[in-house]
């Protein structure tokens, strides 16, 4: 055995799990292999045995499923996998049903298929630490727990209980296992921890020598009953009954993982222990291998990974947390950053032009604390201390020292030429200047800086207390030591940087422009605004292309345009704007709808009532007994989007696959069962995706029309796994 070593000694069966190169322990091959060895080695040596003890030789007990091979599955390994999961769950119930004590030892975090593993044990002893984590991920990913984690969590906590922890992926730390009775048992994580939890196993391996009754799990009593009750218990019933609609409402029909893990629960909670983890295999086995899964493994396990762990951070540069940054300009997004950067302990210069506008901004940081100090879940002395981190002022000179300042001013170059100027000199020596631009280009805007190698973007994204990514542009100058010092503060603030070279619109707002655009051009074609918001729902976006554009602003959309035709006529050069792009202006200049901000756009907002789309869209641009296909028009928001991800990608904009993914998804809402943008070409396949971007185009126009080149520039990218 490669992976798991085994030990008898004094009566005590020890496997140790210890996966060799590897820094944790997986559900590999060759672990399945060792597991199905070491089961038989214990059942040869049963009459010996007093107690068996699950332990780890990593720093963590157990991380789950070896995920790479997951990658490599293709549909047709569907009943090898069905296969391999019910031999593991077989090695499982004899070491459960051997009439043996079993204790599983959990020194560190047990998550998917580790916190299957830690099940296996009778009684758990976890290390009282509160970094350490349990639970079961797997619909993050687009799968299920298939190793008998949903047919023991429902018999352990329930139906009703069970479904927090497996179809909204709640974890949970040793105090809250302790409490939901998941874990029987605490020990100091600090000195020779494998030696106590050992000494713990080994103490309740003899108190339960010479027991009543040989050790057994609550479902293997003849006495058993499910907690709050089975599937035909009237109050369960009831709750079932709009279960899926409430689920399908949530998942729109693209997320299969959580419909499965509820039938899964459901139909496993009907009969008997062994029938249901059955249930559970078929339905992983049929899960693991489709689209949806590998999509969504390949972007929230890697390429979220690559990120936290700095793949797109220039090297050997040391890392670095700024003490004080100053933020000019105090609207919703400088108030947002500050808090962001308060709440993490940073302290925090908000300027802008009055004092009064200041302390204003610095309000912000009030009114989204204070509903947690309500709740208890924020002490008022907690909250003082981030509000005391903040200073407003309307006065450039308290700047003085700032190891970053970040401007976040509106959208007009020349402003942001002045601010620029204003603030730079009060930089602390080293220190380094960003502009929070969403569109602007940054060596356009470095021009008005002393130092443009100092000189970076750093895109928030609104609301940016809920907004995760924050886009981190270079410029034509900017230095690897900016780019590495941006990269750590937004890690420090606890959000997801991208990195990506300068150009219009860098990569978020420029693919997003396309999805709203392409929206917008259907209206003019004649499509029904209701049909349109549709697609965007079905095809999984947040919202629809309108709803979104009125959030954001139609009025800002014809300042870009503006600024976009201003800067062209400079180069010398003309700009001819989308049909997307002259509707919105008509919608502005013509017919003075502006947005939500101003009261309303494509809709109207009555005051205390739901939206509703504004009835001049019907009369000024719908056309009656025009046909569509429901089909064409979500490809046409989807792809869209994908080919200005690979015309990004083919120009350099954008560098790496993870950070197209990881960015579609978190900062313009790319569906999440796709992968993003880039998986969602790579998870239909190259040469089927530019097939039928072809027809798109042909159809719809050269905005699907993707280049040979830009089509190699994809295959040179392509992950392999």
């Amino acid at each position: 055995m490669k992976t798991i070593r085994y030990e008898l000694a004094d009566g005590i069966a020890t496997l140790t799990f210890d996966e060799p190169d590897s820094p944790v322990n997986t559900m590999c091959a060759q672990w399945q292999h060792d597991l199905t060895e070491a089961t038989a080695q214990v059942v040869k040596d049963k009459d010996a045995i007093k107690g068996i003890i699950l332990a780890s030789n990593k720093t963590t007990f157990f991380a789950g499923a070896d995920l790479k091979g997951t990658m490599r599955l293709q549909a047709s390994d569907a009943h090898r996998v069905f296969e391999e999961i019910e031999q593991t769950k077989k090695c499982f119930r004899t070491l459960e049903t051997l009439g043996k004590p079993v204790v599983s030892c959990l020194n560190g975090t047990a998550l998917g298929g580790g916190w299957e593993v830690a099940l296996v044990g009778h009684y758990r002893i976890a290390a009282d630490n509160p970094k350490i984590q349990f639970g079961l991920p797997e619909i993050t990913l687009g799968l299920i727990p298939g190793a008998s984690g949903i047919t023991k969590m429902t018999r352990l906590l329930g139906l009703m209980g069970a479904q927090p922890y497996i179809l909204e992926s709640k974890l949970f730390g040793p105090r809250e296992a302790i409490e939901l009775g998941l874990v029987q048992e605490l020990v100091p994580a600090d000195g020779d921890l494998p030696g106590t939890l050992r000494a713990a196993a080994l103490a309740w391996i003899a108190r339960h020598d010479g027991a009543a009754a040989p050790a057994h799990h609550p479902w293997d009593d003849k006495n058993y009953k499910m907690p709050g009750g089975t599937p035909t218990h009237p109050k369960i019933a009831g709750m079932l009954s709009v279960a899926p609609a409430v689920l399908k409402q949530k998942t729109r029909g693209l997320y299969p993982s959580p419909e499965y893990a509820l039938a899964a629960m459901v139909e496993g909670a009907l009969v008997d222990f062994d029938t249901a983890l059955r249930i559970e295999s078929r339905y992983l086995a049929k899960l693991i291998v489709s689209p949806v899964a590998k999509n969504m493994i390949n972007t929230f396990f890697f390429n979220m990974n690559a990120i936290k762990s700095g793949q797109s951070r220039p090297t050997d540069i040391p890392r670095y947390k700024p003490q004080k940054v100053g933020l000019i300009g105090a609207g919703m997004m400088g108030a947002g950053i500050a808090y962001a950067q308060a709440s993490r302990g940073i302290a925090t210069v908000l300027k802008d032009m009055s004092l009064e506008k200041a302390e204003a901004g610095k309000a912000h940081s009030v009114k989204l604390t204070q509903p947690r100090v309500d709740q208890g879940k924020l002490s008022p002395h907690d909250q003082k201390a981030l509000l005391d981190r903040i200073t407003p002022t309307a006065s450039a000179a308290d700047l003085q020292g700032c190891d970053l300042i970040i401007e976040a001013v509106f959208e007009n170059r020349e402003l942001k030429a002045r601010v620029t100027q204003e603030a730079e000199p009060m930089l602390a020596p080293g220190g380094f200047f960003a502009s929070n631009t969403s569109t602007l280009p940054i060596s356009g805007l470095a021009m008005a800086s002393a130092h443009p190698a100092q000189f970076v973007g750093i895109h928030f994204f609104s609301p940016v207390d809920k907004m995760k990514l924050v886009e981190i542009i270079r410029g034509k100058k900017t230095d690897d030591v900016t780019v590495a010092r941006a990269f750590d503060y937004v890690q420090a603030l606890g959000k997801i940087p991208i990195v990506v070279n300068d150009a219009r619109g860098f990569y978020t707002s420029r693919t997003f422009g396309t999805f709203v655009m392409e929206g917008t051009a259907m209206l003019g074609e004649g499509i029904p605004a209701p049909v349109i918001e549709n697609a965007g729902l079905q095809c999984g976006m947040p919202v629809g292309p309108l709803a979104v554009l009125d959030e954001t602003a139609l009025s800002l959309s014809v300042h870009v345009l503006d600024q976009t035709r201003a800067d062209f006529a400079a180069e010398g050069r003309p700009y001819t704007a989308t049909p997307g792009e002259l509707l919105v202006e008509q919608m502005v200049k013509e017919f003075k709808r502006n947005g939500r901000a101003a009261g309303g756009g494509f809709y109207d907002y009555p005051a205390g009532q739901k939206k509703t789309l504004w009835p001049g869209l019907a009369t000024r641009f719908e056309k009656p007994g025009i046909a569509w296909d429901m089909q064409d028009l979500k490809d046409r928001l989807l792809y869209r989007q994908a080919v200005e991800t690979a015309r990004c990608l083919h120009e350099g904009v954008l560098t790496t696959v993870h950070d197209a993914n990881i960015g579609s998804i978190f900062g313009i809402g790319f569906p999440a069962w796709t992968g993003g943008a880039l998986q969602f070409i790579y998870g239909m396949g190259i040469d089927a995706f530019l097939a039928r971007a072809s027809e798109l185009a042909k159809k719809f126009g050269p905005g699907f029309a993707v280049e040979a080149a830009v089509g190699e520039t994809l295959r040179q990218h392509q992950p392999m796994y």
